[in-house]
């Protein structure tokens, strides 16, 4: 079991590896957190904070560029999430600085860049965005981990991607995405027909002759 002490920085959000997030940083305790990983090169961790209590799992991640400083104090940076982990020792806030830190379980991760599924996958989320009438923006760079570059896109609740970030396993991943999926899809072509049927109202409407 591979354990590390890390910093944490909870939000309110899901981290996924892999994942580029903009973080502005203005509280006091994460500017000194981010200014110590700037210096040291050292990462920092986001649980994911839900329903008020901070998650057991989380993501580390690594600052990968500060784009601006202000004067006083606040930060815009760049970062990337590496590897999932698990909360073993939480301390708030850990001795001699504002934030809070903690020793966590590193979890080892499973990819699969042959998966059967991720057609499957892609016809669906093509399909969920066709009913939302919107352009699906999606440049995949690693289909290891196909789910964590989807999962933020297919409309799951920020509990439903916590129980995403704990799953080890890609191919259970996308099988996770993809009940989502046709549970979703459904429900949105049902709201489309009935769309349809209120657009329709008054007007005159032309029926299909029936055989019976």
């Amino acid at each position: 079991m591979k354990t590390k002490f890390l910093p944490l920085f909870p939000l309110t959000l899901v981290a996924y590896p892999h994942e580029r997030i903009n973080l502005h940083i203005f509280e006091p305790r994460y500017q000194q957190l981010i200014t110590e990983c700037l210096e040291n090169g050292t990462t920092f961790g986001i649980p994911a904070f839900i329903n008020n209590q901070i998650q057991q799992y989380g993501t580390e991640m690594r600052v990968t560029n500060l784009r601006q400083r202000y004067d006083d104090g606040k930060m815009d940076i760049e970062t990337e999430g590496l590897e999932v982990f698990k909360i073993q020792r939480f301390e708030n806030p850990t001795k001699g600085k504002l934030y809070a830190a903690g020793d966590v379980e590193i979890l080892t991760i499973w990819g699969d860049p042959q998966s059967e599924l991720v057609a499957e996958l892609m016809t669906k989320v093509k399909i969920l965005y066709k009913l939302l009438q919107s352009e699906l923006k999606l440049r995949i760079t690693d289909y290891d981990y196909f789910s964590y570059q989807i999962a933020h896109k297919v409309g799951l609740s920020v509990e439903s991607e916590y129980e995403l970030l704990k799953i080890t396993s890609e191919k259970d991943r996308q099988r996770y995405l993809l009940k989502h999926l046709e549970k979703t899809i459904p429900v949105m072509e049902n709201m489309e027909a009935t769309k349809e049927r209120i657009r329709m109202n008054g007007h005159f409407k032309h029926f299909d002759p029936l055989n019976f």
